[in-house]
């Protein structure tokens, strides 16, 4: 069964539910800590590097004294200018993870050996997030690689984790643990940024360069995500006998026509399909106001670099109490009307920060507050709600293509801040434009018959959805 199973004894479901959620809060560093503040300006300073020391070899090839940033350097025979590197890894890693991912939640069905996968995956990852200590000098291209196979291992011991959550909770018990463990997430995320950033700041007190301080970083983060992640891999056990009897290599060849049976069979779920197309909407446009909200403050609201640390900080912590909340509302009001509630709250918020005056510091630690408090439940009750219509046995290949359309329409939410800004010269338009996802979104979501797809799944209804 891939749904808890109602014999299994309550007290050990429970300990595997709480074991769960300490994956949220071993992982959460690095998205937060290493790709959210410290790698990108860190490599970009690293590429510059680089190109100033190429520069010097070769010739003023395209180093302007007077800008850094329009210092080129190449990979594979292309020149670009190095503060555009973050940028294109960014790009380059989301397209390996879209083509990597579907494939691991095809072996990880298939094998149902997620337990072992999802250590695997995570001290491969942590690992790799180690290992950025050793970028530094003008070697940027080890940072590209250790990142990319960081960004992998997180996406597929995500697609992996989300997995378990039918075989450990049952459906009503389901929203619940979701959201304590996405709330989980953002606390566990908040308190190592925190100490990241106290260590950062405290560098000259300590004997610290800062660059120094950023790779002691690097390696606190690495050790945070393979340390935490031993809770969950003592406590999550194997619930689903193997799909088949593979072993070695030939897993990978079986994983592969794992996935195209399930891509056959996909037609026939077309709720579910529906479901998370609209799912893709909003959740592009919640990640892009995370993503452009530090930009937002810097250049319209003229915010300086320490009050948008800080409100990254509030943003993280205001979550956790977001995310709990929102699977307390679950139990009471059904995970979709709460997130159409969610939703209501977004379109408030998003349309909130077209009137927050430039320098009023107060006014957009408020909006951070705002966001933190949806942030979390909104996409952690659309993940219990999603693995409610997965048909049993193929979760981690459905969840893959939760992951992957996540990551492949990530693009649409940044391309419109990005060209309404062009357009008419103003962020404030651009925000505001970002509207147009969670109504789209609300709208969608009130024609999901949830109770249908979840029964055309195959999986027993909830008392609330």
């Amino acid at each position: 069964m891939s749904v808890a199973d109602s014999t299994t004894p309550t007290v050990d479901r429970k300990r595997e539910q709480r074991g769960w959620t300490w994956y949220d809060w071993a992982n959460s560093v690095f998205p937060t800590s290493v790709a959210l503040v410290f790698l990108s300006g860190y490599l970009t300073a690293v590429a510059e590097a680089a190109a100033k020391a190429d520069t010097a070899r070769n010739g003023p090839r395209a180093c302007a004294e007077s800008a850094l940033r329009s210092c080129d350097i190449s990979a594979f025979g292309l020149y670009f200018p190095a503060g555009s590197l973050w940028g294109y890894l960014l790009s380059v890693a989301t397209v390996v993870q879209v083509l990597v991912l579907p494939i691991m939640g095809a072996i990880a069905d298939r094998t149902q050996n997620k337990r072992r996968m999802l250590g695997a995956l995570a001290f491969a990852g942590s690992t790799a997030t180690i290992a950025l200590a050793l970028v530094s000098g003008d070697n940027w291209h080890l940072g590209v690689a250790l990142f990319i196979l960081g960004n992998i291992c997180y996406g597929a011991s995500v697609v992996v984790y989300y997995a378990f959550l039918p075989e450990i909770a049952d459906p009503d018990e389901r929203d619940g643990v979701s959201a304590r463990g996405w709330a989980f997430g953002y606390l566990g995320g908040g308190i190592a940024l925190g100490l990241h950033l106290a260590l950062f700041i405290g560098h000259d007190a300590i004997g610290l360069s800062e660059s120094a301080a950023v790779r002691v970083a690097f390696v606190l983060s690495g050790l945070w995500w393979a340390g935490f992640t031993l809770i969950p891999l003592a406590r999550l056990k194997r619930h689903q006998a193997p799909h088949g009897s593979e072993s070695g290599a030939s897993v990978i060849t079986a994983g592969f026509a794992e996935l195209r049976s399930t891509a056959r069979q996909a037609r026939m779920f077309p709720l579910t399909l529906a479901f998370l197309g609209t799912y893709l909407i909003y959740t592009d446009g919640i990640a892009t106001v995370a993503n452009v909200s530090a930009q937002y403050g810097r250049d319209e609201l003229l915010l300086d670099e320490t009050v948008l640390i800080t409100t990254i900080l509030i943003v993280q912590f205001v979550a956790f109490f977001g995310g709990v909340l929102h699977g307390r509302l679950a139990r009471s009001w059904g995970a979709k009307r709460t997130i159409m509630v969610s939703l209501c709250v977004w379109i408030v918020v998003v349309g909130a920060a077209f009137f927050v005056q430039a320098g009023q510091q107060v006014q957009f630690y408020v909006l951070a507050a705002g966001i933190g408090l949806v942030l979390g439940g909104t996409n952690a009750l659309s993940r219990s709600l999603f693995s409610q219509m997965i048909p049993p046995g193929r979760e981690a290949q459905y969840f893959s293509l939760y992951e992957v359309g996540e990551r492949s329409t990530s693009w649409l939410g940044p391309l419109v801040f990005a060209g309404v800004g062009q357009a008419t010269g103003s962020f404030r338009l651009a925000i505001i434009s970002l509207v147009i996802f969670f109504v789209v979104g609300f709208v969608l979501l009130i024609f999901v018959p949830v109770r249908r797809a979840i029964t055309a799944s195959g999986n027993p209804v909830p008392a609330k959805v």
